[in-house]
Order: C-alpha cells, then sequence, then structure tokens
C-alpha cells in the first residue's frame, strides 16, 4: 500500500491563485563550505538538495547555481563588506526564480520540507550560510530592450557570468530614492553596450519565525538593495572598465553603499568542476 500523499488535494490547488511566469520573487543563497568538506557539499548540493530543497517545491520553477573560484573571489569589494566577512568568504551562491504573489504558499512549503530534510539526515551541516534571503522583485532593466531573453528566461539561458551587486540605504526611505535612481538614471546607462544583458534588483524580505536555525534572519530589510547582473561574458574577461567601480556613482549620488560586488560563473550540474579551483 503506498503513503497517503493527499493527491485529491492537488487538483483542488491547482484551480486557484496566480500562475503566471513573472519573477515576483527570489531566493539567493550563498554559502560557505567548512575547508574540508568542499567535495561532500557539492555533491550534496548537485545530487539532492538542489532537488529535494528547492526545484521539486511549489511555485520555485527556475534555478541556477554559480560559483566563485579563487582567482574571482580576489576581486570582490569592498574589502570591508557588511555581507561577509571576509570579503571572499561564500564561494557558492545558488538563484531561484519564484511565481509573482506565490511567496507564502511556497514559504509553507519549503518550511516544512527543511524541516523533513533535516529530520531525515538529509541536510549537510559543515557549511556557513553567509547570505541567505527571500527576496521581492523590484525591477529588470534590459540592455536591448525587447531584444533577448526576459527575466523569467534568465536563469535557464546560458549565461556566462552572474555579478552580484549589495546596496544599503540609510533608511527606507533613502532606498526608495535610490531604487528609482538605479531603475530610472543609473542602470540602463550601464547596461548600454555593456556584457550584461540584464540587471534585475530585489529586495530582501525577512524569514519566518519558524525557519531552520542554522539560517540568520535576514538583515536590511528596510534599507538593503540586491542587484544581479547576467552576463553574456565570463567576469575575468570583462572586469576591467564595467565593474571595478560599481561603488562610486551609488556614493556620489549619496543615495547608500555598496557593501559587496562579487563574480560567479555559472555550476556545471552533476559535476565536480572547479570544486579544486575554491582556495
Amino acid at each position: 500500500m503506498s503513503e497517503e500523499t493527499r493527491s485529491d488535494v492537488y487538483a483542488e490547488l491547482a484551480a486557484v491563485g496566480p500562475y503566471g511566469v513573472r519573477p515576483g520573487h527570489a531566493l539567493i543563497t550563498m554559502v560557505e563550505p567548512h575547508p574540508g568538506h568542499e567535495y561532500a557539499y557539492n555533491r550534496w548540493y548537485e545530487d539532492d538538495h538542489y532537488y529535494a530543497g528547492a526545484m521539486a517545491m511549489p511555485w520555485m520553477y527556475a534555478g541556477r547555481r554559480w560559483v566563485a573560484t579563487r582567482d574571482l573571489q580576489l576581486l570582490r569589494y569592498p574589502e570591508k563588506s557588511a555581507i561577509a566577512q571576509p570579503v571572499t568568504a561564500g564561494c557558492y551562491i545558488s538563484t531561484y526564480w519564484i511565481t509573482d504573489g506565490r511567496y507564502d504558499d511556497h514559504m509553507r512549503w519549503t518550511v516544512a520540507i527543511n524541516k523533513r530534510l533535516n529530520r531525515d539526515a538529509r541536510v549537510y551541516q559543515d557549511r556557513t550560510h553567509v547570505f541567505t534571503a527571500f527576496q521581492d522583485h523590484e525591477a529588470t532593466v534590459y540592455r536591448d530592450g525587447a531584444a533577448g531573453p526576459r527575466d523569467f528566461h534568465a536563469l535557464d539561458h546560458p549565461y556566462a557570468g552572474l555579478v552580484v551587486e549589495v546596496i544599503d540605504a540609510e533608511s527606507a526611505e533613502q532606498r526608495a530614492e535610490l531604487l528609482e535612481w538605479l531603475r530610472g538614471r543609473h542602470l540602463p546607462k550601464r547596461v548600454a553596450g555593456s556584457p550584461a544583458a540584464m540587471v534585475t534588483v530585489f529586495r530582501p524580505t525577512p524569514l519566518p519565525g519558524d525557519r531552520m536555525t542554522y539560517v540568520k534572519q535576514v538583515e536590511g530589510v528596510d534599507t538593503r538593495l540586491t542587484l544581479l547582473w547576467f552576463l553574456e561574458a565570463d567576469p575575468r574577461e570583462c572586469w576591467e572598465g564595467y565593474f571595478t567601480d560599481l561603488a562610486a556613482p551609488v556614493a556620489e549620488a549619496g543615495l547608500g553603499r555598496v557593501e559587496l560586488v562579487a563574480p560567479f560563473v555559472p555550476t556545471v550540474p552533476g559535476t565536480d568542476r572547479y570544486v579544486d579551483r575554491l582556495r
């Protein structure tokens, strides 16, 4: 006799609620495997957690893993970062899109499934969450207008690199001003003629009180913005001239402080490529 799965409820759930393709929300999680555990962590994430702890969940419809080898870690700035201490911490980052309007539904599932995975010893403990947050989508700025992939394609399109930028404003009011400046003035100029096909902008949301204890509560809920730059070139090939000075315009505009600029390349699913280049 098969285990009871309450399959009769699925048809009812499918008939209600939003089900568009817009990425209304994201999970962005930057993690540091403990020294000596790099291969085991990668195999656990590739072979189990990426699916059981993420892609198999309702309303999480796209995902991608990225890695920063040691040479990429050394390109990060600023040296004193509110995100990563040291700034090189967090050699893996995973990005996931969640259907607009389905955050609460997804969170109920994710909290429950992670409790189950933990109970069943399917959570790898020898790792540190450096920057893990669910985030709400605020804007996407495209380099090529209506041509090319949309933001809902971004985690499936074979982009060659990702740059993660985190900006902290001093207040909620200043963050609103920062967002308008980024969306309307700064980002359209920066992506024009650049290797970045698009930039998505998110703001963090607080994690639920019943989250797993090893994931700390999100900081900067009222003041922080996270930018994901999707690149058509390896970040090492275009770092100089495009990404070495992202902090200066924000500071000059008086709208906040850039707390992290970090380049990554995509992992190759099912492999241990790059694991021997993390240290």
